[in-house]
């Protein structure tokens, strides 16, 4: 969640680790800190433009973090870097140290001093404890790890040996870039893609020792290991906001580009083919597969629910979708013939991720969406598919949830295939084909939305209800609005409503109907004819040919375009967006870092 950046190098680190926890902020805005050359260090609570880093000097080294609150409020005690007894020692921190009250205990009673409510603070403490018995840094810094139940990402800095760095992870990412005549340590690429796109990612269990002349990587037993940086293809210029107010809405009018990319070579067109190259050594797996099981978190637990749809429409094998955060700890059932998709932005995710290793153990095949290269889950499946959607920097995800969106719909085309099942391919082919230009209409006819988000923007409860493919995006779009309006919302199916929702219902409660025309339209439009019937406004999301009969129950009528069913869930979930996006700014909510909220989430 937190992140955290380091710099050693040629050039003056303060202003350059500002710019990086500009760029890191999305995974933390509670309060934050830099600490140069293990000298000294400045913090704030509050946003990073809160930090004064004037008069801080020409130091060539330090380390800085951006904090999301566990332990502890947010207070400038409380901010990272924290430090030991002499002051010596800085550290920074992404994760939970579980033992924290133990380490604290036993440290405070050899003299330790804390200031903090943080579980980090005993971790710089117990490395004071170490460094005073140990033959070096590095070593104390090993001793300590090897003490720490939890997970870290750390950045280490040493007033005795001010060009060093050391990094640590373990369940908590942690990259290292090589510059020219420089280093750089982060969570993620964000902030060091201006710098450079050679990246090296520590494993579990690795300690990276970092000056402006090496990089050494070892393991917790004190022996060198062989790693090398690798040039990732991320463009550093999508990680700016450009003309627009805000990254939301630059990343939302990204996505007709977004989809292109991920269908890139994926897409034979000429042939009525899905071609995805890195499933190529799972297709027997694939072919003898009984049985998927997609899991994911947030949005990207939404995009599994509307991939079970496709899955299951085009490959006609069972298909269940599981939270993250709930799957280890109901003791699944999952075999070797079953193949688990774990649908992820960061490819960090906690709890995904131990989805997936529990998975592994019971031998079922794993296969990952993901959208930042070399994060762990990609490294740790069988195979990953990544959907390019860029950096996403504002923590609602809007361009990446419509990649992972594009890339389960080949998926399930793909599926389909390797098993020889019969359907419409090449319809199936031309929707994904004409699916970039779909969206540029929809975006270009936006106003429509803004109008409705100005008239709606008092309402303080919404209820979102759509059938079939939009079910999973009527819960999506309810999270849009609860991330960054703060606005209640509960997504819902159309046909439940008689099951209770209906009791909510009056003139305060307006409702966001899914109501295209498909094959469960008259369906949709009985269930909004008995909203109706309760005095519950209505704005509906329609098609152009039933604006007709929507146009006798609202005025309040957004038309997206004509697009396949199994492909509708993406114009939906994008008009939904940008609903959210124009409610939040009616609102005057900052809308790129919601209260509360940070964008990866990397413990559990």
């Amino acid at each position: 969640m937190c992140g955290i950046f380091g710099y050693t190098g040629k050039d003056s680190a303060a202003p350059i680790l500002l710019e990086g926890l500009r760029a890191l902020e999305y995974r933390g805005y509670d309060s934050s800190g830099i600490a140069i050359a293990g000298r000294f260090a400045v913090k704030a609570v509050g946003p990073v433009e809160n930090l004064k880093i004037s008069g801080v000097g020409d130091e060539f080294s330090g380390i800085a973090h951006t904090r999301w609150a566990t332990h502890g409020e947010p207070t400038e005690i409380n901010a990272h870097p924290h430090t030991d007894c002499s002051n010596q020692l800085w550290l920074v921190h992404n994760g939970i140290i579980e033992n924290y009250k133990e380490l604290k205990n036993k440290l405070e009673a050899e003299g330790c001093l804390f200031h903090s409510d943080t579980d980090t603070e005993a971790l710089v403490h117990l490395i004071e404890y170490h460094l005073k018995k140990a033959p070096s840094l590095e070593e104390a810094v090993i001793f300590s790890l090897k003490e720490v139940q939890g997970t870290y990402g750390i950045a280490l800095s040493y007033s005795k040996e001010p060009e060093k760095i050391i990094a640590a992870r373990k369940g908590a990412p942690v990259l290292i870039g090589s510059g020219d005549g420089a280093y750089f340590i982060a969570s993620d690429l964000a902030p060091v893609l201006p710098h450079t796109q050679n990246i090296l990612y520590l494993e579990d269990g690795e300690l990276a020792i970092i000056t402006p002349q090496s990089c050494r990587i070892y393991d917790l037993d004190y022996h060198l290991l062989e790693k090398k940086f690798e040039e990732v293809s991320w463009d550093p210029t999508e990680s700016s906001k450009g003309e627009h107010e805000h990254f939301m809405l630059k990343e939302i009018m990204e996505i007709p580009q977004v989809i292109q990319r991920a269908l890139e070579n994926r897409l034979d067109y000429k042939r009525d083919l899905i071609k995805l190259d890195e499933l190529l050594p799972l297709n027997g797996k694939l072919a003898a597969a009984e049985r998927i099981v997609i899991v994911g978190c947030g949005s990207a637990f939404y995009a599994g629910l509307v991939g079970e749809y496709m899955i299951e429409e085009y490959a006609r094998l069972p298909v269940e979708v599981e939270v993250g955060s709930e799957f280890r700890y109901r003791n699944p059932i999952i075999g070797s013939k079953d193949i688990l998709v774990a649908v992820s932005q960061s490819g960090e995710t906690a709890d995904t991720l131990e989805a997936i290793r529990e998975a592994k153990k019971m031998g079922a095949t794993t296969i990952s969406i993901v959208n930042a290269q070399g994060s762990t889950i990609s490294r740790e499946t069988d195979v990953c598919i990544y959907n390019h959607a860029g950096p996403e920097i504002s923590v609602a995800s809007t361009k990446a949830f419509i990649s992972q969106l594009t890339v389960l719909a080949m998926l399930g085309i793909f599926f389909g295939q390797v098993r020889g099942i019969s359907f419409n391919k090449k319809e199936a082919i031309e929707g994904l084909f004409n699916l970039p230009s779909t969206v540029e209409s929809l975006l270009e006819n936006r106003e429509g939305l803004k109008k409705l988000a100005k008239k709606y923007s008092r309402y303080n409860n919404f209820l979102y209800v759509g059938r079939k493919y939009n079910l999973p995006i009527a819960y999506e779009g309810a999270l849009k609005l609860k991330e960054i309006s703060y606005i209640h919302a509960e997504g819902y199916g159309a046909g439940e409503m008689k099951h209770g929702p209906l009791a909510m219902i009056d003139e305060n409660f307006p409702t966001v109907a899914i109501a295209l025309k498909d094959d469960v339209y008259s369906k949709m439009l009985s269930n909004t004819q008995e909203i109706r019937a309760r005095k519950g406004k209505v704005i509906a999301i329609a098609t152009e040919d039933n604006v007709e009969d929507l146009s006798r129950l609202t005025k309040d009528i957004f038309v997206v375009p004509v697009t396949l069913s199994f492909l509708s869930p993406i114009v939906t979930a994008i008009s939904l967006q940008l609903f959210a996006y124009y409610m939040a700014k009616e609102r005057g909510y900052n809308i790129d870092k919601p209260r509360n909220l940070a964008k990866s989430v990397t413990v559990e």
